[in-house]
């Protein structure tokens, strides 16, 4: 498949569109100067194109499998993973005193886009791993990261997390996993955990799972659980991997997509884990986890609608349809609309997620509390709006394929069907929606309205340039101002059912900000010309999402559940 990692493009938005510098010019990340930067991006894009992007349809013709109780990996991903061991990638943001690079999480997030757009179902591990370095850092002992921390970093073992069950799925506490003492500062883990991602590899020594589990005598719901390290092979005096411990895959799930990448199903028997952090604490350690997983996996969304569009530019400049002005279908005016819109939508949705890596940078760098505030907002959006559009520019890209898109052996497909969990998996885009009308607001709408303060300030100087897409971008943040006040003066319930169309009309909004610096930056280029087309064509969409905010929440629930069935 077709497949440049997007080097220029991500440089450019670092640059010029989301303020990078002021991480760079931090104390913790100094660094990270622009050479350093430059360099990274460059090599691990060359790691993309050279090694992952041809491991893409393997993932997808040869399935990893389940045989005599362990997971055997897809033709080609031994030595795909090894290149991103090898170069570090695992270990872009960890501590350096564990081996880790110690970099942005900006720069972890740029990377990790280039390299879903690669190869989605292998970079889906690492990533993976990445979230378990980080409870551990957060949470561990210093016994336990002395001990993990180095080999999870060096990609010798990888980290998973297992959360759902089958009772319980976006209902965590609903979970029914035991832990009991063993008396000897172990737990005997006991239960059954559905939709593990890489539950299982035989690219690594050891696979490492945080388990969610209930003590003996715990609270109910959410405030009795707690974290368990509960690894494959136990690890012996020296710290290599042991005795097997009792756990194991029971089976892979049979998916839509992403059949490089085993989803298990797994048993754990009275296997052996150790506590991380403190008893009942097992949710604040998970969603350490899960926060870093959720901007992931908005960059997998982004990644793998990168992929997508350039496989379908390269087909429409290839495929001869018709007649028009151009020797190829890219001339019809119809194809020419689906690829800008594809273009124009991932500058959006990836302009949101590196926004939001920087703004966790920064409020890590400074401690400002507004810097913390501000990436808890982005948060839902860069996941949700992320692999939204992930999955329709996927979507899209088979649509410019025509009947080829249709026939799996253009590889059109694939991308769809594999990004599509993405706007399932680390919380439903609409409990991410749910989040940001609910906790998000709760401080009266103060983060979104210093972001609404940022785009009408920018779009107000930025007028005597660009006075037309300006005043457009200014006005879409006046009206969603007015309706962020309407909503927040709402009763939390009556939210809810206009959380996703609130979400949605917030990331238009934001796209149309980050493109109107982009035209700034490029206004006789290719940027402007994209800009033009967002603005005037796609952002006007915000009017009718939020149209569908401010309707009354009665006529949604008024429909019963015999009405959807007349």
């Amino acid at each position: 498949m077709p497949y440049r990692a997007p080097v220029s493009e991500l440089s450019f938005l670092l640059d010029k569109v989301i303020g990078f510098k002021a991480v760079q010019e931090t104390e913790r990340f100094a660094e990270a100067s622009p050479d350093m930067v430059s360099a990274v991006l460059t090599e691990a894009g060359r790691m993309c194109d050279e090694v992952m992007a041809p491991l893409q349809r393997n993932g997808d013709l040869y399935p990893a499998v389940l045989e005599n109780g362990v997971v055997r990996s897809s033709k080609g991903f031994d030595a795909g993973y090894r290149a991103i061991a090898e170069g570090g990638w695992v270990a872009i943001t960890a501590d350096p005193a564990h081996g880790g690079m110690g970099l942005p999480l900006t720069v972890a997030t740029a990377v990790n886009e280039m390299m879903s757009g690669a190869c989605l179902s292998l970079q889906l591990n690492p990533l993976l791993t990445q979230g378990q370095i980080e409870a551990l850092e957060h949470h561990a002992s210093d016994e336990m990261k002395a001990l993990y921390l180095p080999k999870l970093i060096s990609g010798e073992w990888s980290g998973t997390m297992n959360l759902t069950e089958p009772q319980a799925g976006s209902d965590v506490g609903a979970l029914s996993t035991k832990a009991e003492p063993n008396g000897d500062g172990t737990y005997a883990i006991s239960g059954q955990k559905i939709y593990i991602s890489w539950g299982d590899s035989d690219l690594v020594e050891n696979v490492c799972h945080l388990v969610l589990a209930r003590l003996p005598d715990a609270a109910p719901g959410t405030k009795g659980i707690s974290l368990f390290m509960v690894p494959k092979y136990l690890p012996d005096e020296d710290g290599n991997p042991g005795v097997a411990n009792t756990l194991k895959v029971v089976s892979l799930e049979h998916k839509m997509g992403l059949h490089g990448s085993p989803t298990c199903v797994m048993s754990y028997e009275g296997a052996t884990g150790w506590i991380v952090g403190e008893p009942g604490g097992g949710m604040k350690a998970m969603f350490t986890m899960m926060n870093n997983a959720r901007l992931g996996v908005g960059g997998q969304g982004v990644g793998a609608a990168e992929g997508a569009y350039q496989h379908a530019l390269a087909f429409a400049n290839e495929r001869k349809q018709g007649k028009n002005d151009h020797d190829t279908i890219i001339g019809h005016a119809d194809v020419r609309r689906m690829l800008a819109t594809m273009k124009a939508e991932i500058l959006a949705a990836r302009a949101i997620a590196l926004d939001c890596a920087v703004s966790i940078d920064m409020g890590r760098a400074t401690g400002a509390p507004e810097w913390t505030a501000r990436a808890a907002f982005l948060t839902p959006i860069a996941k949700a709006f992320g692999t939204d559009i992930g999955c329709e520019v996927s979507e899209m890209g088979v649509q410019v394929h025509g009947g080829m898109g249709y026939v799996e052996e253009s590889g059109a497909a694939q991308f769809y069907r594999d990004v599509r969990v993405t706007a399932i998996y680390e919380g439903t885009n609409g409990i991410q929606a749910m989040d940001m009308v609910g906790r998000k607001l709760m401080d009266g709408g103060e983060a979104a309205t210093r972001l609404l303060d940022e785009i009408e300030a920018e779009a107000e100087a930025a007028k005597g340039t660009m006075p037309e897409l300006a005043a457009a971008v200014w006005e879409a943040a006046e009206t969603l101002r007015e309706t962020t006040e309407w909503l927040v003066g709402r009763a939390m319930p009556e939210r809810f059912g206009t959380a996703v169309p609130y979400l949605r009309a917030f990331a238009r909004v934001l796209g149309g900000h980050y493109h109107l610096r982009a035209a700034m930056a490029d206004p006789d280029g290719s940027h402007g010309k994209l800009a033009r087309f967002y603005i005037t064509r796609l952002l006007p969409e915000h009017m009718g999402l939020l149209a569908h905010v401010r309707a009354a929440d009665g006529d949604l629930m008024a429909i019963s559940p015999d009405d959807l069935a007349a």
